[in-house]
């Protein structure tokens, strides 16, 4: 099964869904990362204030940020081909992209996961 990468914009915490006004594209997006995931879909989620390294190892990311600047984050890749630059993929294109079938399931506008909550690493 492939595995996704994403490369977020800088944002407070690792999932983007932070704060009583958390975007729904967000939540939508992190959810069906997390139902991948469950799925065994290997996923790995950086976020350029945190993790800027990682945006200069991958030289696919670091053209487009030379040629395109932060405007095309995200960049979701599935795989070594990028799914989307600039936006996120809906739910249905992201799951459909490892072969998972949208249940349609919603998301819920969770700050962060546990260990972030414990690091401080939580902006809500």
């Amino acid at each position: 099964m492939a595995n996704i990468r994403v490369y977020d914009p800088a944002q407070c915490c690792s999932t983007g869904v932070c704060g009583p006004d958390a975007d729904e594209t967000i939540a939508q997006f992190s959810s069906a990362l997390e139902k991948a995931r469950k799925s065994g879909v290997a996923i790995d989620r950086f976020t350029l204030g945190h993790q800027p390294g990682e945006y200069v190892k991958n030289t696919a990311v670091k053209s487009l940020l030379d040629s395109e600047g932060v405007d095309c984050l995200p960049i979701v890749f599935v795989g070594d081909e990028v799914l989307s630059k600039g936006d996120y993929p809906s739910r249905a294109e992201l799951l459909a992209s490892v072969g998972i079938e949208d249940d349609g399931a919603q998301a819920t506008s969770e700050c962060c996961d546990t260990a972030e909550k414990a690091a401080g690493n939580c902006c809500g």
